[in-house]
């Protein structure tokens, strides 16, 4: 009775651990901030969207030139806006990278071509690369 009882345990943990496997998330995309700064020199139909919230997006750190904003707790209800974007290439970008790869992998798993810029608003301002503050400077 004992030895039926942990094969059964060891038989479901097998198959807890087995599935988790395959149902874990593919591998965003992923872009640098200098990689962004140099492809939006060259590519102009790059749509740069700013997952932050409104507060992040008004603060001191700035935000993209040209970027769009659409927090990512809004994303999936308001995918519908990105549509006329659906054939351009998407970087998304929050403060750290964290946030923005959520955003990149809602957006690829809705047929989108979407990038995650690593590292954020913090490494962009780390590098000193060109932000627009709230008050346009």
């Amino acid at each position: 009775m004992r030895t039926y009882f942990l094969l059964t345990v060891f038989a479901l943990l097998v198959l807890i651990v087995g599935f988790s496997m395959f149902r874990q998330s593919p591998t965003v995309p992923s872009i640098t901030t200098q990689e962004t700064f140099e492809r939006l020199k060259n590519d102009s139909t790059i749509l740069l969207l700013d997952v932050r919230t409104v507060q992040e997006w008004q603060s001191s750190t700035g935000r993209l030139q040209g970027a769009i904003l659409i927090p990512v707790q809004e994303l999936e209800a308001r995918l519908a806006e990105l549509e006329p974007y659906k054939d351009k290439t998407i970087i998304a970008y929050c403060r750290s990278g964290n946030r923005s790869g959520t955003a990149a992998r809602i957006l690829n798993q809705h047929g989108f071509k979407a990038y995650n810029m690593l590292g954020g608003m913090i490494q962009w301002n780390k590098e000193q690369l060109p932000v627009v503050m709230e008050s346009g400077r």
